[in-house]
């Protein structure tokens, strides 16, 4: 392109530089990753998490927390205190340099922390920079200082304000900014307690309370146990194979390895990689160095003990980690993770420490508790088993799917679009609805996959039996991703896979038949979003030829409400007397099923992208998620019995099949 002679000038007054912490405020995602939901609650963990690492190096005993009326938070713990005397570099005091200086703090190795969760220090500042106003209160030596800031600035020098009873310490509090936060800056409850539980089970012998202002609501944590309670938490609900939890924790060079394993009945494996308490869900060298020596010992074991013949095959890693549930633990004074996000640790010497410490100790723990040793080689040896069962079920699968349609399920409507995030796939209870699904849908998009009857209950049961099941095998073959081994979500034939379902009790049960398979064998595909729920109409509210559709009971009385004040409005004559139908002058049909709705009703009403209502299935909490499958889907009756018991109260007897 030529150049214009008009172009605006470009020199030295056109770079802007951001100082102090405009950066954060001008680019709040590079910081703290979104300002929505996740954002808001991000700014909790970089203060609580300091808080935390005082307790890790052995200088708190408490962590409290509380949500003030007024939207904003308290975080205090009974550590050192941020010091206060003035910096040789900045200048200012430290306190105000620690919230005002981006890459300032105590974890580059300048001995104020031998390990830490947060390694570039720009927490503090970035929480100060993002809120409307923070407020710092340190004790030290019996004497309290207070520091005030409005976005980041400063309003005042720090202040002494005198001697207090209060222990030492630090005490932040801080408003999100509105403006920044445009979503939401309300704290969430829940939130705070999951995530403070965690950083409880983590550091043992740190007492945790979070109190609500706002609700009244309080909660306390306090595991001297530390990961080996945690680890007990996971197996809530499930048969473990002994009750004896593996823990050892040991120093090695300047780093301190903890791991706590406990097996049971299941056949997932749950295993959470740490590295200084920080959630590494990609894993790292850690989990590498573990998985290592489980696999070595493990086979050891059993080799030596002739569990193993010499003619046998090693257990593999899949086979040896099913019923796993472990916590594994590394504090290390330079962790290197992958991005700003820590989700993956990748220290090589880290994987070096671990395997020396599972090859030495968890061997020792075998030799010492032989049953409980046989009994994991037991567990292992079925689970290869099962694995060369599911692998001859699997390839006689696709012996027979390669005649049929190249691998696709002869019962599907295909889509004809082959681009993934423009198709979508309807899987449809019985063969009515699934007909009118197919006459009504777009065929360009919209594939349909009719099931029949009850699906597999995926939570107890293994490849092998999942191979056997025709309804389970048509969805594998479709979705594109494989299953078990050869699992992959690049595969993924479908960027929308909508359960569509009857609105009714049957259809609930089997809509959680089918989240429970996608939660235990294909987590990938819910964690990416591209599972969801169709949401049928209950009712039509009909009027002439004219038909509304309601999609719950809230939705009819609202629609009914309106067209009561329209008839008002024009000067129509309302009897308050009659009922709500009578008064709109309207009839009111219910929906029994899907199959009672022509292709037109169900296209209009569920299928039209238009005007459709699609729930997003996502698991906030996997470990909650965990726990409530393991409740409801498990061969434990007791557990289902007594869930049902005490939400027997919120039933809606009218909504009920009786």
């Amino acid at each position: 392109m030529a150049k214009t002679q008009n172009a605006a000038a470009y020199d030295a007054s056109q770079i802007q530089v951001l100082e102090g912490l405009e950066p954060v405020r001008k680019r709040p995602g590079m910081y703290i990753g979104s300002t929505g939901y996740d954002g808001v609650h991000h700014l909790i963990k970089e203060i609580a998490d300091n808080s935390i690492d005082e307790a890790i190096a052995g200088h708190a005993t408490r962590v409290d927390v509380t949500i003030l009326e007024d939207g904003g938070i308290t975080i205090t713990d009974d550590g050192r205190g941020i010091p206060v005397d003035k910096h040789p570099k900045t200048g200012l005091s430290t306190l105000e340099t620690v919230l005002t200086v981006l890459h300032a703090g105590g974890k580059f190795g300048g001995g104020g922390y031998k390990v830490s969760s947060g390694l570039h220090g720009v927490g503090s500042s970035v929480v100060n920079a993002l809120s409307t106003k923070l407020i710092a209160e340190v004790v030290q030596k019996g004497e309290l200082y207070r520091l005030e800031f409005a976005q980041g600035a400063t309003l005042a020098p720090l202040k002494k304000v005198g001697k207090t009873d209060r222990p030492t310490g630090t005490s932040i509090t801080f408003y999100p900014d509105p403006t920044i936060f445009k979503e939401t800056i309300e704290f969430d409850y829940k939130w705070v307690v999951d995530y403070l539980r965690h950083q409880a089970y983590l550091t043992k012998g740190v007492y945790v309370a979070v109190r609500d202002e706002r609700s009244k609501e309080r909660a306390a944590f306090y595991f001297e146990g530390g990961i080996q309670s945690y680890v007990k938490h996971l197996n809530i609900g499930k048969d473990v194979v002994s009750d004896s939890i593996f823990y050892v924790e040991k120093q090695v060079e300047d780093s301190m390895v903890e791991v706590a394993v406990q097996y049971n009945d299941t056949f997932v494996e749950l295993v959470k990689p740490f590295a200084n308490n920080v959630l590494t869900p990609d894993g790292g060298t850690h989990l590498v160095g573990f998985r290592a020596a489980l696999t070595r010992v493990i086979n050891d074991y059993a080799r030596k003990n002739s569990l193993l013949k010499e003619k046998d095959d090693n257990l593999t890693g899949d086979d040896i980690r099913e019923g796993l549930t472990a916590i594994i633990l590394v504090k290390l004074p330079d962790p290197q993770f992958e991005g700003q996000t820590k989700n993956k640790l990748g220290n090589p010497e880290v994987r070096r420490y671990v395997e020396q410490v599972m090859n030495e100790y968890f061997a020792y723990y075998l030799e010492e508790n032989p049953e409980v040793a046989k009994k994991i080689v037991g567990k292992a040896l079925l689970a290869a088993r099962a694995r060369k069962a599911a692998r001859a079920a699997r390839d006689n699968v696709l012996r027979k799917g390669a005649l049929d349609g190249m691998g696709l399920p002869g019962k599907l409507w295909d889509c004809s679009s082959k681009s993934p995030s423009d198709s979508e796939i309807y899987i449809v209870e019985g063969n009515s609805a699934a007909g009118s699904a197919k006459e009504g849908r777009d065929s360009k998009t919209q594939a349909i996959l009719p099931l029949r009857g009850k699906v597999l209950n995926t939570e107890r049961a293994r490849l092998d039996k999942m191979f056997a099941n025709k309804e389970i095998v048509a969805m594998i073959q479709a979705f594109g991703v494989g299953i078990g081994e050869q699992f992959d979500v690049n595969g993924l034939r479908y960027h929308k896979i909508i359960i569509m379902t009857d609105a009714d009790v049957d259809g609930s049960h089997i809509s959680t038949l089918l989240l429970t398979f996608f939660f235990r064998y294909m987590r990938e595909v819910v964690e990416g979003g591209y599972v969801y729920l169709a949401k049928p109409p209950l009712y039509s509210i009909n009027k002439g030829q004219k038909k509304i559709y309601a999609y719950d009971e809230p939705e009819r009385d609202r629609v009914l409400n309106e067209m009561i004040a329209e008839k008002i409005d024009r000067g129509t004559a309302v009897n308050d007397e009659d009922d709500k139908m009578k008064q709109a002058g309207v009839t009111i049909s219910r929906f029994k099923g899907l199959g009672e709705m022509d292709a037109e009703q169900l296209w209009d009403t569920t299928m039209n992208p238009e005007n459709r209502v699609l729930i997003q299935v996502r698991i906030e909490d996997a470990e909650r998620a965990d726990a409530i499958f393991t409740k409801l889907m498990g061969d434990e009756v007791s557990l289902r019995k007594t869930f049902i018991q005490t939400r027997a109260k919120d039933a809606d007897l009218e909504e009920l099949d009786v």
